[in-house]
């Protein structure tokens, strides 16, 4: 079990190796669910994201042209999190 200091103004800075089983990185965010008898869970916070906010991402930001299958190789290695 880990155990962290809270500060005097309520802040918890979270060990190398919790963050690493979280999977997530300074500035990113994390959820917490309060449970009963004063216990949490907490995961790191995933953005949901629309299909259409994915569309419109670049919408007249670009004058590069993709063909289809540039589009889907770029989409599935966002989607995996490579990129």
């Amino acid at each position: 079990m880990t155990v962290l200091t809270v500060t005097a103004r309520g802040q918890v800075t979270f060990r190398k190796d919790v963050m690493q089983h979280l999977g997530i990185k300074p500035g990113e965010k994390i959820e917490i669910a309060l449970l009963p008898d004063g216990r949490a869970s907490l995961k790191a916070a995933r953005p949901s994201v629309s299909i259409d906010a994915f569309i419109g991402l670049l919408a007249g930001k670009t004058n590069i042209v993709a063909t289809i299958e540039d589009i889907e190789e770029a989409s599935a290695r966002g989607w995996a999190g490579e990129e």
